[in-house]
């Protein structure tokens, strides 16, 4: 079709529907419908939409958090909130009832109903439910840990690249408004002192603690020195206390470039720990997950002649973002405007790789001080 016969509609229809515009004037504009693998995914998807199709699959402790927040985003217009699914149908009904949207028990049925999810399920259903959605064309975004295995992982990783679909892991860390300010001025860091250290709750005992809270962690390091930086050493130790998986690990970390990383993780503590603190040249760096505070220090110029130098701390401007929101937003956001996940599947698989090898070194060191069982 000729530019000349292109279809002239208003420039803001075109804003709220989120297209691509070529405009040729200032209040209307010429437009170029573009194909997109996004809604639908391929030619099989019979039902065609504007607007993202969305649904939380887990209505749990995390999962009707997720769906809180997934409604407010269709409440500001950003996508359209359709149902809820949890294997409790009570618990279904009772979320569906709070976010006014349907609800089922079963998952398969959200097929051809919704184009993307939440999938906040236990970790040990992770692989099944996300192939079966990602097959579909459906784009998925997986609490953390990807899976259970590697070889899970990178089944989700490959169902996703053969559909198109999108992955995003739920590495939630990284959207903690102090990371998010901290970011821009990492360079080289060579040093990391890290403690993650939580209350005991009833929840996500499926897994142990280097599954639950230190892959957080992990996943950071790992982002900040390099994901292409390889990891040459990992020593870990960790112990049941409360339950019969590791309750409270330590792990070293060394990597090719030098950085070496030094965690902790604990779900039997008596306060709630979430610190980071490391070095790099010139800088002192520590970050407070809980508090939201990043600060860097570095040695300030003296300010008289002969006077010793000081230390000059500077506090960074957050924008405080829900880190949660953060998340699912950019996911919705990948999806709309067909751009790259903010916490790839490969990436995901990395953390899980790293926590894996930290659990085989725990094994290792509990064969040698007879600590019992860290299965």
């Amino acid at each position: 079709m000729a530019s000349d016969q292109w279809p002239v509609v208003s420039d803001q229809f075109w804003k709220v529907l989120g297209h691509k515009i070529r405009c040729s004037s200032i209040s209307t504009c010429t437009i170029i419908l573009l194909a997109t693998d996004h809604w639908p995914l391929d030619d099989n998807r019979k039902h065609k939409t504007l607007t993202l199709r969305t649904a939380v699959i887990g209505v749990g402790h995390l999962g009707r958090q997720h769906a809180r927040i997934h409604s407010d985003l269709a409440t500001e217009g950003l996508a359209e909130f359709v149902t809820v699914c949890d294997l409790d149908e009570k618990t279904a009904q009772a979320i569906a009832a709070e976010r006014k949207v349907d609800w089922t028990s079963d998952w398969r049925k959200l097929i051809g109903r919704v184009d993307a999810v939440s999938l906040a399920v236990p970790t040990e259903s992770h692989s099944r439910i996300a192939l079966g959605l990602l097959d579909a064309g459906i784009h998925v975004l997986v609490e953390k840990p990807i899976a259970r295995t590697l070889a899970e992982a990178d089944e989700m990783i490959a169902a996703a690249a053969k559909s198109g679909a999108l992955l995003q892991v739920g590495h939630l860390e990284r959207f903690n408004p102090a990371l998010v300010a901290l970011r821009p001025h990492v360079r080289n860091p060579v040093y990391f002192e890290i403690h993650r250290v939580g209350e005991f709750t009833a929840r996500s005992l499926d897994i142990d603690v280097v599954l639950d809270l230190m892959i957080h962690d992990l996943d950071i390091v790992q982002w900040l020195v390099g994901e292409d930086v390889e990891v040459t050493e990992l020593h870990a130790v960790g112990i049941p206390i409360l339950t019969n998986k590791v309750d409270a690990a330590n792990a070293r970390v060394e990597f090719s470039s030098g950085a070496v990383a030094n965690i902790t993780a604990s779900r039997v503590g008596t306060e709630k720990i979430r610190k980071m603190r490391f070095f790099q040249p010139h800088d002192y760096v520590a970050i407070d997950y809980a508090t939201k505070h990043a600060s860097i220090s570095n040695l300030a110029p003296p300010t008289a002649e002969g006077a010793w130098p000081g230390v000059h701390t500077k506090t960074l401007d957050i924008v405080d973002v829900e880190p949660l929101r953060a998340e699912i937003l950019a996911f919705v956001t990948a999806v709309r405007d067909h751009q790259p996940p903010a916490v790839s599947g490969l990436e995901g698989r990395n953390a899980l790789a790293l926590a894996l090898r930290a659990l085989e070194r725990i094994e290792q060191h509990a064969g040698k001080v007879k600590v019992g069982s860290v299965a």
